[in-house]
C-alpha cells in the first residue's frame, strides 16, 4: 500500500526544515562571524519547527503517515548535515562517530519503512528522546564555539590535533591532554577570559561528540530490541508478498 503524500501546514513546516539545511551548511563553511551567527540562528529556527509542526499536527488533527515518516527524516537530514560538515571543518570530530550516528539513523528509517508497509507503528523509547537531546546539545555547543572562537584560533586548534595525530596520538589522547592543560591553567589562575574559552574549545567539542555518539548507539540498540518483531522472517515475508 503506497503512502499518501499530504502537504498540510505541519508537513510544509517539516519540509522547510529540510530546505534550510543547504544554506546552513554553506554558512558554516564561511570564515566571517556573521555567517556563523546566521548558521546558529538557522539551526535554532529549524529546531523550533520540529517542535511546532508536531504540536500543530496534533492540535489540528492533521497527523498523517506521510508526516510521521517525513518528520524524523527531516531531523536526520539536519543532524547528519551538521555532523558531516563538522568533520570537514573541525579536526576533533572523527569519522567513526558520524558513521555510527548515520548507521543508527539508517536502521531506524528502515524500521519505520517496514512498519508502514506492514501496517504497524514503530514503538518509541525514552532513549530516543535522550539521544535527540544529546545530539542537539552537542551541535549547539559546537556552533557556539564557532561564534566565540576566531577563525585563527579554530585553525590553531585544528593544528594541535593534526600535529598530535602525526605524533601517533589518538584524538581521545589529544583531547584529554588539552583538558589537563585547561585544568592546570585554571588552577594556576594564569588565564584570562579569552584564553579560557580557547582552551575549552580544544576539548569540549570532542567529548560532547563522544558522549553523543555513545548515547546514539545505545538508543539504536534499544530501538532495535523494542521493534525486533518488524525484522522477524514472518514480517519480512509478508512484506515481500505484498510487494509482488
Amino acid at each position: 500500500m503506497a503512502m499518501k503524500i499530504d502537504w498540510n501546514f505541519p508537513n510544509i513546516l517539516t519540509a522547510v526544515r529540510v530546505a534550510i539545511v543547504p544554506f546552513f551548511i554553506y554558512c558554516l563553511f564561511q570564515d566571517e562571524l556573521y555567517f556563523q551567527i546566521v548558521a546558529f540562528v538557522m539551526f535554532v529556527v529549524a529546531s523550533l519547527t520540529d517542535l511546532v509542526d508536531g504540536y500543530l499536527a496534533r492540535k489540528w488533527k492533521q497527523e498523517t503517515e506521510f508526516g510521521k515518516f517525513l518528520d524524523p527524516l527531516a531531523d536526520k537530514i539536519l543532524v547528519i548535515g551538521c555532523f558531516v560538515t563538522f568533520i570537514l571543518i573541525n579536526n576533533q570530530i572523527e569519522v567513526w562517530m558520524v558513521l555510527l550516528i548515520i548507521l543508527r539513523d539508517m536502521l531506524i528509517t528502515t524500521l519505520r519503512f517496514l512498519a508502514i508497509r506492514q501496517g504497524k507503528s514503530v514503538r518509541t523509547t525514552m532513549m530516543g528522546k535522550v539521544k535527540t537531546t544529546f545530539q542537539m546539545t552537542a551541535i549547539v555547543i559546537i556552533l557556539l564555539f564557532f561564534m566565540v572562537v576566531s577563525i585563527g584560533e579554530r585553525q590553531s586548534i585544528n593544528n594541535i590535533y593534526e600535529v598530535g595525530r602525526h605524533a601517533g596520538k589518538t584524538v581521545f589522547q589529544i583531547a584529554a591532554e588539552n583538558s589537563l592543560r585547561f585544568n592546570e591553567m585554571t588552577q594556576s589562575g594564569s588565564g584570562g577570559f579569552n584564553k579560557v574559552i580557547f582552551y575549552l574549545a580544544t576539548f569540549i567539542p570532542y567529548f560532547a561528540m563522544l558522549f553523543t555518539t555513545s548515547i546514539t548507539v545505545l538508543s539504536g540498540l534499544r530501538y532495535l530490541f523494542t521493534n525486533s518483531e518488524l525484522l522477524r522472517p514472518s514480517g519480512i515475508f509478508r512484506l515481500m508478498v505484498k510487494g509482488k
